[in-house]
């Protein structure tokens, strides 16, 4: 493959990188995708392809959709058994960002929910939410009518807004604030003042440190501030299985506030928060290690604040 080809593929990467990120909520899936295009670009004519950037998208897209197919077949990607890959702002595989929607597409609360979609309706919503490609063009890369791309717009809509009870993005300062007091209530024993902290709708979902064999889910004010504080008591066992004694970093993860726990300079766990009028309106706890080595990859170039907590 001549140089120049490769230039133009190269100049796309990021882009087809945040699409299959977004498709497949999985960096490493994602990564595979976008390497996988490459291969089909190498062995294309080229000379027949008049779009380049259209032909890589479809090819992307596709690529990306038989893997959701392939997945949903062997039933590893259960509602009930997997969380997107948290990902440290600033890495590229998040972008575009410049609208609330493409923003909001990535969070950690959007990729859960589009689990719920059909591939059709999950790319659909990916293709036109986040990317603004028109139900032309979307019908074109998807090989179905524009009519078809209509309707799984408006369904994968209609289901996400269904679920999504917290209306717009809370300023990052102010929710850099609440996510401080609540890190300073979960450590401090009083489960009162806690629960002030959370929306009377509140969620929480975690995987168990990385152990458990389901996700494990909480609602309701009073079992989510007893789960977080559960979760947020020291004890020699969980240092053990950290490594250490881990120090807590704020920092912020797919978009939104989170508490990063990092032993020896090693990522071992996130919570990831979402933020809603002054509240906690929901948080995502990942620890298993598959789930943050893109995280923790970020991490050792990433410029840290102190420690909220030095040593857990």
């Amino acid at each position: 493959m001549d140089s120049a080809a490769v230039d133009r593929f190269e100049a796309g990467r990021n882009r087809l990188a945040s699409l299959a990120y977004r498709l497949l909520g999985s960096a490493a899936d994602a990564e595979d995708a976008v390497q996988d295009t490459f291969l089909r670009w190498q062995a294309a004519d080229r000379e027949r392809i008049e779009v380049p950037e259209a032909w890589l998208t479809k090819v992307a897209t596709n690529l990306c959709l038989d893997r959701l197919r392939s997945a949903q077949a062997r039933h590893e990607r259960t509602a009930g058994a997997w969380l997107p890959e948290p990902l440290l702002d600033g890495d590229p595989m998040l972008g575009p960002a410049a609208t609330f929607e493409q923003r909001e597409s990535v969070t950690l609360a959007v990729l859960t929910l589009l689990e719920r979609l059909s591939p059709a309706e999950r790319a659909v919503y990916v293709l036109r939410e986040a990317f603004a490609y028109s139900h032309a063009e979307i019908a074109a890369i998807l090989d179905i009518t524009e009519s078809a791309s209509q309707q799984h717009a408006h369904r994968a809509r209609t289901r996400v807004a269904a679920e999504r009870r917290h209306g717009g993005a809370a300023d990052p300062a102010s929710a850099r604030r609440v996510v401080e007091e609540f890190l300073a209530a979960a450590t401090s024993g009083r489960t009162d003042r806690l629960v002030a902290l959370l929306t009377d709708d509140v969620t929480a979902v975690s995987d168990g440190a990385g152990l458990a064999r389901r996700l494990l889910r909480h609602r309701s004010r009073e079992r989510v501030a007893s789960f977080v504080r559960a979760g947020f008591k020291a004890t020699p066992a969980k240092r053990r299985l950290a490594g250490g004694p881990p120090a807590m970093h704020l920092a912020r993860v797919n978009g939104t506030p989170a508490v990063v726990a990092v032993v020896g300079g090693r990522v071992v766990g996130a919570v990831a928060f979402e933020v809603s009028d002054g509240k906690v309106a929901a948080l995502y706890g990942i620890a298993a290690t598959d789930r943050l080595a893109r995280l923790d990859e970020a991490w050792q170039h990433h410029e840290t604040d102190v420690p909220v907590i030095d040593a857990w």
